[in-house]
């Protein structure tokens, strides 16, 4: 059926025009309920990965409108896959057309500029990316990849020969197909029971869960990369939509424009794009009688690791919809509709939000219903303005590699030695080369010139981040929707990339001085609730994956019944991750999950951790588990920064300065000043007099007493709370230690100028 006919042939015969019988086209061509067995959105199914691919391979093979290929492996190792969707003639030329794109993106490859641009312009199609699924809870996307497909492949309306007539679909089913199983088979397991509708006990990425959307400059995850390397960076497209949802007693639907901050590196035209199509949108599907549409709240577009497209020419639409309990219905009442940052009130029309929705019962038909109607209003706009949104396009990119002027940063130069900075940037598009470093520096520096398609991505990377003291109007300091600072040099070696005013002499050699961390070879395991904690999974993929190959890691997990029967054989050092205490201690509370699920460590295990102590064994708490620490061995210390007021003291996601007593050896290696990621951190103080406790406790790492000084790049508001006071400790007790971290030391797999410490903690 592939090549039944082409979308726009004709016969002529007796002076009549006969077309080609489409309606029989269209009917060959299998609806999802053919292949997974059901309609998606429907109550209580989901559909598993292999029956998802196998929906698109048929699709594949029954339309000429579509080609669909696997580009690559996930993390577990099933197909991780894209379908590309336009005209028949479009496809038949989609090399050309990613020639023109090509071009568009880097105008320095167009000869005679602007009027090639113009011709190019007048040729090309908007390229539109669809992406599903990155969060395997938020079922709705992924099921409503295959309604989306389906109606592009076969219908007939004039709306989508307009669509597939001016644009280039790249639709990603998900960007975690791991996640598609776990939540399937987990929701399969629970249906008809008590618990059906709850979330799994495991992380929906083998490693990261939610992260998997903080991943998009550092680039560390496997689906991550295939997604950068294979179709963003192959198509540049000029809009990204980003399905997602959201809690279900909010706004029905989230679309852009995003509530302030923007980060500065984003350019003018992206806000121009992303404000004009999300208000676009939203009014389209008012008008259609979708309720509860908000816009210009909640969510923001600070941080590059949530938006790629920003640095790279596409304007990223993120819509969120409400949530059900996974695929089963749920009734919300109009009283419990509740508000969210940006002045949301989902009980009260608002110039950004309405018409009202009245609450009633909302369902996985609901979602799909909301993000199918919400796709479609982007494609028509996307095909509709096909030349104003490639125009749009080169400029961004005309404007990214002009010549500086006199005055204007030229560029940045870094050290070689940070190894994990060149890679990233190069990995985001970014050309580096190699300067001399100077009389004074023994090492060439890597230099960024800012005049290059992807100039603008490498600043907001290199630079030192200045996030706005944004507060209510109770002067309460506004949460960001993510973190405030991404200064990659700072958190990969702990050092500053330094702005270049004057043209640089660049060179073809390089230098580098290669990282490599202290060898762990056995005896250590990490605590694993099952309360799914992400630093657990980073710190599970930094030991397993061994970043620098400088040896063997070789750990255990250790889960509640480990620790309540003090199973703890041939253990040296438990890792405890990032984690609130009541999640160690108390876990799931009975009756919210399967009995084999319930609880946390307990009593009789906190008892166990302290004998493993006594008895020589070495614990390790990160960030927020210090607390549990802290309380359950009652140690002689305070966490000043517990019940502190938001209007004194608020650091939201920042890079801190520290000063580390170096003749200790978990900071064996390490230079005197160095850095700690703060968020829902402790900061220490020693309640007993030091004096009667010299052998007892170590002060390995503190933030310096001048407040003006502890920050580094983000947010710090209330900085002198902290000054002076202990971000990493250890305690002597009995043959064995205690060591707390106040901060992340191996934060989302970035601050590689900490890994030492955590890697010694673990290798004393």
């Amino acid at each position: 059926m592939k090549h039944l006919c082409s979308l726009s042939a004709s016969l002529r015969l007796c002076g009549l025009v006969l077309v080609c019988a489409f309606g029989a086209f269209a009917q060959n061509v299998p609806a999802p309920k053919d292949v997974i067995g059901f309609t998606p959105g429907d109550d209580r199914k989901l559909a598993s990965w292999a029956s998802i691919v196998d929906y698109f391979q048929k699709l594949d093979k029954a339309s000429d409108r579509m080609t669909f290929q696997e580009i690559g492996k996930t993390t577990m190792g099933v197909p991780f896959v894209y379908a590309t969707i336009s005209s028949p003639e479009n496809l038949k030329q989609i090399k050309r057309y990613e020639d023109i794109n090509d071009k568009l993106a880097d105008p320095r490859k167009i000869k005679s500029s602007d009027a090639a641009a113009k011709a190019l312009i007048k040729q090309g199609k908007t390229i539109v990316l669809i992406t599903c699924g990155i969060h395997s809870t938020e079922v709705g996307s992924t099921l409503s990849s295959m309604l989306i497909a389906h109606r592009l492949a076969s219908s007939n309306e004039p709306e989508i020969q307009n669509i597939l007539k001016n644009t280039i679909i790249l639709l990603v089913p998900s960007l975690n197909p791991d996640g598609v199983d776990i939540v399937k088979n987990w929701y399969d397991k629970t249906l008809g029971t008590p618990y059906e509708g709850t979330t799994p006990p495991e992380l929906y990425h083998k490693y990261v869960g939610h992260d998997n959307n903080r991943d998009w400059y550092a680039f560390t995850q496997v689906e991550t990369q295939l997604t950068v390397d294979k179709i963003h960076n192959v198509w540049h497209p000029q809009i990204v939509h980003d399905i997602h949802q959201q809690g279900a007693n909010g706004a029905r639907l989230f679309l852009p424009p995003y509530m302030a901050p923007v980060e500065p590196n984003v350019p003018k035209q992206i806000v121009e794009g992303y404000t004009e199509l999300g208000n676009a949108m939203a009014a389209d599907l008012r008008s259609k009688g979708f309720e509860g549409i908000t816009t210009n709240t909640t969510y923001d577009a600070w941080t590059p690791a949530r938006a790629y497209s920003h640095y790279h020419g596409g304007v990223r639409i993120l819509s969120e919809t409400a949530s059900a309990r996974l695929a089963s219905p749920i009734t919300v009442k109009f009283e419990d509709l509740r508000g969210a940052s940006g002045g949301l009130d989902a009980k009260k029309e608002s110039p950004n939000f309405g018409p009202l929705w009245k609450g009633g019962e909302w369902k996985l038909r609901n979602i799909t219903d909301y993000m199918t109607g919400a796709s479609f209003s982007l494609l028509n706009h996307a095909a509709n303005n096909r030349e104003k949104w490639l125009s749009r396009f080169y400029e961004i990119g005309k404007e990214a590699v002009r010549p500086r002027n006199k005055g204007e940063v030229l560029g940045y130069r870094f050290s070689v030695r940070s190894t994990g900075v060149k890679e990233i940037l190069e990995r985001g598009g970014v050309v580096v080369g190699t300067v001399e470093g100077g009389e004074d520096q023994p090492f060439d520096d890597h230099y960024v010139k800012l005049a290059q398609p992807y100039g603008n991505f490498a600043k907001a990377l290199l630079e030192k981040q200045t996030y706005p003291d944004l507060k209510n109007e109770k002067g309460e300091p506004i949460q960001p929707y993510d973190v405030t600072a991404h200064t990659l040099p700072l958190l990969v070696r702990n050092i500053a990339a330094v702005p270049v005013y004057e043209l640089q002499k660049e060179k073809t050699s390089i230098r580098l001085d290669r990282l490599c961390q202290p060898v762990v070879k056995n005896g250590v395991a990490l605590y694993r609730s099952f309360i799914p904690s992400m630093d657990e999974g980073w710190t599970r993929w930094l030991l397993e994956r061994d970043l620098f190959q400088c040896g063997d890691v070789v750990f255990k997990p250790l889960i509640n019944p480990n620790v309540q029967t003090a199973r703890f054989p041939d253990l040296k050092t438990i890792i405890f991750p990032d984690q609130p205490t009541n999640q160690i201690l108390n876990g799931y509370a009975k009756g919210s999950m399967p009995d084999e699920y319930v609880g946390g460590v307990g009593k009789e295990g906190v008892e166990n951790l302290k004998k493993f102590v006594e008895n020589g064994g070495t614990l390790v708490f990160l960030n927020e588990s210090s607390n549990f620490a802290i309380r359950e061995f009652k140690l002689p210390v305070k966490n000043v920064t517990a019940g502190l007021n938001r209007k004194d003291f608020f650091i939201p996601g920042s890079i801190l300065r520290t000063e580390l007593d170096t003749t200790h050896p978990i900071a064996k290696g390490m230079p005197k000043e160095s850095i700690a990621w703060f968020e829902d951190s402790p900061a220490f103080e020693i309640q007993t007099d030091p004096l009667a406790l010299t052998n007892n406790f170590r002060i390995i790492a503190k933030y310096p007493t001048d407040p003006t000084k502890i920050l580094l790049s983000g947010w710090a508001l209330g900085a002198e709370k902290i000054a002076g006071k202990a971000a990493l400790v250890e305690f002597a007790i009995g043959k064995g230690k205690i060591v707390l971290f106040g901060f992340r030391p191996q934060y989302r797999a970035q601050s590689l100028a900490t890994y030492p410490l955590l890697f010694n903690a673990i290798s004393q």
